[in-house]
């Protein structure tokens, strides 16, 4: 098979209906099945469906195995979960998606497991925060919502000297723009609500990397119960087949729209990883050889509310990576269980955008921004 992401998408687990022909999967809703020859159950994690599209995700991510969940939340709980115990540290970058740090603090003290956040832009602080105790380093690059760049070559080998697993939250990226494994992190997590599914219409979630973590994993997602149905499975794997499309596309229009918002007066910051302005710059155009991703955040200097509802293109929504472009309040949805110190810690302010940047012809996208500002 062609080493091509554009080829991949298209053919890597998508088999055909041997039965009849047909150039697409059919979609197997069986929730029994004849156990002689194997046994296959949803909750295991290995229908037809399901496999399919791990074996699509996991070419795309350079590695060997992985597993369809029913969320992105479900996929990084299971992985962090799997790979600790009682008594065990886990050292989280302190810039995270809501969600995830939400979970972190409220999940992982009732099991016994102790947690650090910290900085992770420093890369010798970040390493002098490792206990003896520490088995996983959790990062997540792209940044949900500041979009700051992580150093990943640095954290692994940080990670490989100290014998510690390491998970990335490559979300924003996308197996398109970026690949952790190839970089040396051992389980990669999607939120495959976001890019992966792509037209807002699917939740799920994936986790991919080498047989054994996978394995590792596996067995305790099998306790846990996060996996999807067929259909589900079945229009992720649909969706996949014009992720490289989708993506390029989102990229080309997120770095005009970067551009644009840069020079214009009325807008007070913007974030995103491709203009040569943003600290993580270099970084990011080393780990990032597909593109600088399609999401990006702004500030402005008016009025936040009336802003939005000026926008006649653009859609005020939650969630982000479909074909449509979408905005949302970091502070009113994916960090508003944060407290106000600890978003104002973060960086996140009451006037933050975060941009979901879609498909369409960039030149309206930019033209309804202008008539809303």
């Amino acid at each position: 098979m062609s080493k091509s992401k554009l080829t991949q998408s298209v053919h890597v687990g998508s088999k055909g209906d041997s039965l009849y022909g047909g150039l697409v999967n059919p979609i197997y809703p069986s929730s029994a099945y004849d156990y002689d020859a194997e046994v296959r159950y949803p909750r295991y994690f290995n229908t037809p469906n399901q496999k399919a599209v791990v074996e699509k995700i996991a070419a795309l991510e350079n590695t060997e195995d992985g597993l369809l969940f029913g969320s992105g939340m479900a996929a990084i709980m299971t992985s962090i979960f799997a790979m600790v115990r009682h008594g065990d540290h886990i050292l989280f970058q302190d810039d995270l998606y809501g969600g995830t740090h939400h979970a972190a603090i409220t999940e992982l003290k009732r099991y016994g497991i102790d947690h650090s956040m910290v900085n992770v832009f420093d890369l010798e602080k970040f390493e002098a925060a490792i206990k003896p105790n520490t088995k996983v380093i959790y990062i997540e690059t792209p940044s949900n919502p500041l979009l700051k760049i992580t150093d990943i070559r640095g954290v692994a080998r940080i990670a490989k000297k100290h014998k510690i697993i390491t998970i990335i939250d490559n979300t924003f990226a996308s197996p398109v723009n970026q690949n952790p494994i190839s970089l040396g992190i051992d389980i990669v997590t999607h939120s495959g609500t976001k890019y992966i599914g792509g037209h807002s219409d699917i939740c799920c979630g994936v986790a991919v990397g080498s047989k054994k973590l996978i394995e590792k994993v596996k067995a305790s997602a099998m306790h846990f119960g996060g996996s999807t149905d067929a259909q589900t499975a079945y229009l992720v794997e649909r969706s996949l087949k014009t992720i490289v499309l989708r993506v390029q596309q989102q990229n080309k229009n997120a770095l005009a729209l970067a551009k644009y918002l840069e020079k214009e007066p009325k807008v007070s910051a913007v974030y995103y990883p491709g203009l040569k302005s943003n600290p993580g710059f270099a970084i990011a155009k080393k780990q990032m050889p597909g593109g600088f991703g399609g999401m990006l955040s702004f500030e402005i200097k008016g009025d936040t509310e009336k802003f939005l509802k000026r926008l006649k293109i653009i859609r005020k929504a939650i969630s982000l990576g479909g074909v449509e472009s979408t905005i949302t309040q970091p502070v009113k949805t994916s960090h508003a269980k944060m407290s106000p110190a600890e978003r104002k810690a973060a960086g996140i302010s009451d006037k933050l955008l975060r941009f979901s940047v879609g498909i369409e012809d960039v030149k309206d996208l930019i033209n309804d921004i202008k008539q809303a500002l």
